[in-house]
Order: structure tokens, then C-alpha cells, then sequence
């Protein structure tokens, strides 16, 4: 038995162990009470963290399998630190006369982008199917890889994880690189960027009143920086899912549903007026570049290697 994996006979951590999750949880909240805005959700998440972490070995195993994700969410919430529009200016006219020129439809009324060709042209069944494929964008890919994981493809379920924790670090780049703001944003304020603007429902709107649930007013009302359109990583997300699907031997039924949701995905961020077709370009080379990083450069590194090898060895149960 290796060293990693005697560290599951005990149904307490190491004191290593224990040490290193409470540090890395008292960081999370110090740094986002300090600087972001402490909400009792982070407590809530960080009880929940620690007491899986300590309860059992196998809900160990499955916080610290879950770490790229935890990565994930705090890097997006750790963005407001310091906000892309501080870094570089914002692109309002030059991504929408782009979109234009590359994609325009033209009508009677002139030549028009195809989220306002769309926002002419809606439709009850596409509003609510949009809806359906928009609120899949983060919880497939999450539950993907915990089918994953539960089905014992540990490994694969980790370069799954991995990537897409790269894909959001490369994507959260590009926000920086070049603020851009979505088309909602055009049409609801023009040119002009205003840092602290509001988020917007924009055609997901209709899916609200079409339902009653208020759930994308409730997601988009939170959202602090709207400034972060190109890349569009809702394009990513289930993206990476499907090509991991296809990586490894994976049942028909999860192929088809992430290839159906991923193009849903793509058509409904233009539809719905969240993103040009050049930001859902993006999100689609963001997806294949963080990809072709891990799987073609970085795991040909030794040392990277080594540490995918412990760590499968550590969220995997003993034998």
C-alpha cells in the first residue's frame, strides 16, 4: 500500500490534512469577507466543506476530488478584487461593429446584428427551451463529473475537472485582456461603459415570466461586473464535458445530451442577446485550447504527471 492511499484507513485526516483544509478555509473567508462581501452562503459552503472533509474517508475523498471545482467558484468570485475595467478599457462599439460586419442579417430595417435580428423574432418554444439549455450550464458539466467519479473513472473524471478549472483561468484571462460588454448591454445603454451598471435578464427574461420562477433575475440581479462577454465561457463549459464524453469510453445517452445542450447553449446565449456570435467563438477556442494544454503539454511534464498519479491515488478507496 502507498503512502497516499494509507491515508484513507482512518476515519479522521492526518493532522497534515486537517491543518491544510482548515488554513485554506479560513483564507477563503478572511480574503472574500475583507475585500468581497461576506454572505452567509460562505459560511454555509465552508460548514459543509469541513464537515465532509472530516466526518468520513470517502466524503474526504469526494471534498478534495471536488477542489479544481471549489477553484472554480472562488476564482470567479475573487475577479472582484480587482475588476476587469480597472485593467482596460472596455470594448462596446468595436465587438459590436465586428459582429456586425461578420454576421449581420440584413433586413428591411437595415443590417442588423443576430441578437437583434432575434430580439425582433422571438419564439415561446425557443424562449423556453433556452432557458432549459442556460440553466445547464455549470450543473451538467458538475454533474458529468461526478457520474464520473462515482462510477469509479477516477482519473478520467480528474483531467475532466482539471481542464475545466484551466478553461476558466484562460477564459477569466481573456476578461482582463479585453473587457467587453455583451449586446444587452448595447442595446439597453449604448456605447457608453458605466462600471457598477446592473446585471440583465435580457431575453432569458422571457423564461422568467413564461415560468414564474424568477430564476435568471435572481442569478443576473447578483452579477457585479458585466463586463465579461468575450470570452463567453457559458459556450465552454458543457463543451469540455463533451469532449471528455468522447475521450473516454462514455454511454451514448450523456454524448448526445451534452452535444444537444452544448449547441442549445450556443444558439441561446445569441438568441437571448448575453453573447455575440464572436464571444461564443471564444468560449468554443477557449474549451479546445485549455484541452490541448493540459492533455498535449502539461501532462507530458513528469512532475505533472506524478502529482495526477497521487492524486487519483488519493480519491480513490482502498482495495
Amino acid at each position: 500500500m502507498t503512502s497516499a492511499t494509507r491515508r484513507h484507513t482512518g476515519k479522521l485526516p492526518q493532522r497534515t490534512e486537517a491543518v491544510i483544509c482548515v488554513a485554506a478555509l479560513a483564507l477563503w473567508l478572511g480574503v472574500t469577507a475583507l475585500y468581497i462581501g461576506f454572505r452567509g452562503e460562505h459560511l454555509v459552503l465552508a460548514i459543509l466543506v469541513a464537515a465532509l472533509f472530516f466526518v468520513t474517508p470517502a466524503t474526504r475523498r469526494l471534498i478534495v476530488a471536488l477542489a479544481p471545482f471549489f477553484l472554480f467558484g472562488i476564482s470567479y468570485d475573487w475577479m472582484n478584487l480587482l475588476p476587469n475595467y480597472e485593467v482596460n478599457p472596455v470594448d462596446t462599439i468595436g465587438l459590436y461593429t465586428a459582429e456586425k460586419s461578420l454576421f449581420g442579417i440584413e433586413t428591411i430595417a437595415g443590417r442588423l446584428t443576430p441578437n437583434e435580428f432575434f430580439a425582433l423574432h422571438t419564439n415561446r418554444i425557443a424562449n423556453f427551451l433556452g432557458g432549459i439549455f442556460y440553466l445547464c450550464w455549470v450543473p451538467l458539466p458538475i454533474i458529468f463529473g461526478l457520474w464520473q467519479y462515482f462510477s469509479g473513472r477516477r482519473m478520467p473524471y480528474l483531467h475532466f475537472a482539471i481542464v475545466f478549472l484551466l478553461v476558466n483561468l484562460i477564459g477569466f484571462a481573456g476578461y482582463y485582456i479585453h473587457p467587453a460588454a455583451p449586446p444587452w448591454y448595447v442595446a439597453e445603454h449604448g456605447f457608453t461603459a458605466v462600471p457598477g451598471t446592473p446585471g440583465s435578464v435580457a431575453g432569458l427574461g422571457a423564461f422568467d415570466a413564461m415560468t414564474g420562477l424568477g430564476i435568471f433575475d435572481a442569478l443576473y440581479a447578483r452579477n457585479a461586473n458585466v463586463f465579461a462577454a468575450l470570452p463567453s465561457l457559458h459556450s465552454a463549459y458543457t463543451l469540455v464535458a463533451f469532449i471528455y464524453a468522447m475521450r473516454y469510453p462514455t454511454p451514448a445517452a450523456w454524448r448526445i445530451v451534452l452535444a444537444v445542450v452544448t449547441a442549445g447553449i450556443w444558439t441561446t446565449a445569441v438568441y437571448t442577446s448575453h453573447h455575440y456570435i464572436i464571444d461564443v467563438i471564444g468560449g468554443i477556442i477557449c474549451a479546445i485550447a485549455g484541452y490541448l494544454l493540459f492533455e498535449y503539454a502539461i501532462m507530458r511534464l513528469p512532475g505533472m504527471r506524478r502529482f495526477m498519479e497521487r492524486y487519483a491515488a488519493y480519491i480513490t478507496p482502498n482495495s
